[in-house]
């Protein structure tokens, strides 16, 4: 289970990613989704107020899931999120809980989408 969430591509966050290179393996799904935006889902820091969720569950806003809980050491962790979801419920206030135990963004514009870029 944790396997999954070191491989989901989080590559354009940290500019592992250089859109203006030639040819590569995969570039027409990198292409698409850096242009339609269709990445919804992203690995996120999470940081826990006391005992951490168990590896794989289910992370909800209200009765809405939004994602899964991934690793966690200490009162650090990693969440696979859906975006668009867990923004919508922080914009609302409502908070993400994980076992009925909370769950903070340790970087909330970790969830904002990165502006499209357009070709000249």
């Amino acid at each position: 289970m944790a396997m999954r969430f070191l491989t989901k591509p989080i590559m354009d966050r940290l500019h592992g990613v250089d859109f203006d290179k030639g040819c590569y393996v995969g570039q027409e799904v990198v292409s698409r989704m850096q242009h339609r935006g269709t990445a919804r889902s992203r690995t996120i820091r999470v940081a826990l107020d006391g005992p951490a969720p168990e590896p794989g569950a289910a992370i909800v806003a209200g009765d809405k899931p939004v994602g899964t809980m991934g690793s966690t050491a200490g009162h650090n962790g990693l969440a696979l999120l859906r975006v668009d979801r867990a923004a919508d419920a922080l914009a609302e206030g409502i908070p993400l809980t994980s076992g009925g135990l909370a769950i903070h963004l340790a970087e909330p514009n970790d969830l904002s989408i990165a502006p499209k870029r357009t070709v000249a």
